[in-house]
């Protein structure tokens, strides 16, 4: 498996593009926020999106009697976009080097901004 350059980071508002529709039972149009990444899986774990039902063994630490809690699974990085704080719609993810003279020395910063309004995402 190739690793890609994951242009979405922990705490960005994205929006699930492909997959089944709200209609359908599915989570394609919702928006929620990047609790994790995991590039070596190409995986992000969104808020209230791709819910499952886990079943907890009585007894476990911490769970007090066990039975069945749902929980938030891993969704592959091709299926959100991160949406535009300008418009509020998904957009693809660009980013920006700029280099300035500082005290003497060259720094290099990169931003990410929106493609579609040219914004940057925070």
């Amino acid at each position: 498996m190739t690793k890609i350059k994951m242009k979405v980071k922990k705490g960005d508002l994205v929006q699930v593009i492909s997959g089944a529709t709200q209609a359908r039972g599915g989570d394609r149009g919702k928006q929620g926020r990047v609790i994790a990444v995991f590039p070596e899986r190409q995986r992000v774990l969104v808020e209230g999106v791709n819910r499952v039902t886990k079943h907890v063994k009585a007894g476990a630490a911490g769970r007090g009697s066990g039975g069945r809690e749902s929980v938030e699974a891993p969704i592959h990085v091709s299926n959100v976009q991160v949406v535009d704080p300008e418009t509020g719609r998904p957009t693809r993810v660009g980013i920006r080097t700029e280099t300035s003279e500082v005290d003497g020395r060259t720094v290099t910063t990169r931003t990410r901004y929106a493609k579609r309004s040219g914004k940057d995402i925070a």
